[in-house]
């Protein structure tokens, strides 16, 4: 995949939904969490009650991780789901796979990532049953260790329920376990109209790296373990790693905020009812391509080049997401709580030029 590119002229942004702010709640509760001391390292009030609230958003007695980045929630759950001769398979355009510059191995000090194609950006039960036998040569390759899915998926996808229960319940015959890379997980809730259990641990999920920046966090995520039997060293692997916050409390402060009274579902409610605009602006213009189906907040169409030029005279940022190819271009338009919808009317303006 090319990711291109990002100029000084943008005035509609849809390059990521990391580029927009926070919610006001989110800096709100940050100001709260600074009223005073607490004590450090996750021992204070506020996280307590993170864990009370996540337990209570998946229905389960969760364990609970604040960290600061998606990408050390990803690399410290797979360290500890995977030993360093193990392998873990996950979809070629993955985060883990394309976009964390080896940090799934160099955390697990050398497990390798078994990068499977599969339509619509997802992994299915048979890419990994063809791959298996490759991985049966004993102590001359690597183990089959974890299976590792994005939900929504890099290609703006989502797993529905069954199709999660199937992957686990294939790792399981194999002695896997299934992480889930939920730096979308909200949109992919809202999609779904689906409780957060339905597509964790009630269809067969061990871990999951729950993602709330990309949603209206300031910086915040948090690894969730379904079964506290797997947690094993984790605690020790943050802190090695460097993502034990001394001043956990504000990390804390913003999850916690994000779940209260649903705030995580009305911003993907927006997000995705964005991206749905567009599309359907987009599939009345007979030069683009929607090349995968819309069902969370991002679009991926192909677009003539010449009009992918215009657009960005226009002011319109966006990632060129694969090479040109008779002409064309596949672009990624990625849509944020925050985005202003006049921008999705100016940009089809752009298109109808």
């Amino acid at each position: 995949m090319a990711r291109a590119f990002f100029h000084d002229d943008v005035t509609m942004d849809f390059t990521s939904d990391n580029c927009f702010g926070a919610m006001p709640e989110i800096i709100q509760a940050i100001v709260r969490a600074n009223d005073g001391p607490m004590p450090s390292y996750g021992d204070d009030p506020v996280t307590a009650r993170l864990k009370e609230r996540m337990t209570a958003f998946f229905g389960l007695d969760v364990s609970v991780f604040p960290v600061i980045t998606g990408t050390a929630a990803n690399a410290l759950s797979l360290a500890t789901l995977c030993p360093p001769h193990g392998a873990i398979f996950c979809h070629a355009e993955s985060h883990i796979a394309m976009d964390e510059c080896g940090a799934p191995e160099f955390f697990t000090h050398g497990a390798r990532l078994v990068q499977l194609e599969g339509k619509d950006g997802k992994l299915t039960p048979d890419a990994i049953l063809a791959a298996l036998p490759n991985f049966q040569r004993g102590v001359h390759g690597p183990r089959p260790s974890v299976v590792s899915i994005t939900q929504a998926t890099e290609s703006g996808t989502v797993y529905a329920p069954r199709e999660i229960a199937g992957l686990a319940a294939l790792a399981r015959e194999h002695g896997m376990t299934l992480h889930i890379d939920g730096a979308r997980f909200a949109n992919a809730l809202v999609h779904l109209a689906c409780e957060p259990a339905d597509i964790t641990w009630k269809a067969g999920v061990d871990a999951l790296s729950f993602g709330a920046t990309k949603n209206g966090a300031l910086g915040a995520e948090a690894v969730v373990f379904f079964n506290a039997d797997l947690v094993r060293d984790f605690e020790y692997r943050r802190k090695k790693g460097g993502h034990l916050l001394s001043k956990m409390r504000f990390i804390s402060a913003q999850l916690d905020a994000y779940l209260e009274n649903g705030r995580w579902r009305a911003n993907a409610e927006r997000a995705n009812g964005l991206a749905k605009k567009m599309a359907q602006g987009l599939k009345r213009v007979a030069c683009a391509e929607i090349v995968y189906p819309v069902e969370a907040n991002i679009v991926l169409v192909r677009l003539p080049d010449e009009m992918v030029a215009r657009l960005r005279a226009a002011g319109a940022g966006f990632y060129d997401w694969a090479p040109s190819a008779a002409g064309s271009t596949l672009i990624r338009l990625v849509f944020s709580f925050a985005t202003p919808e006049r921008d999705i009317e100016r940009f089809l303006d752009a298109v109808r030029a």
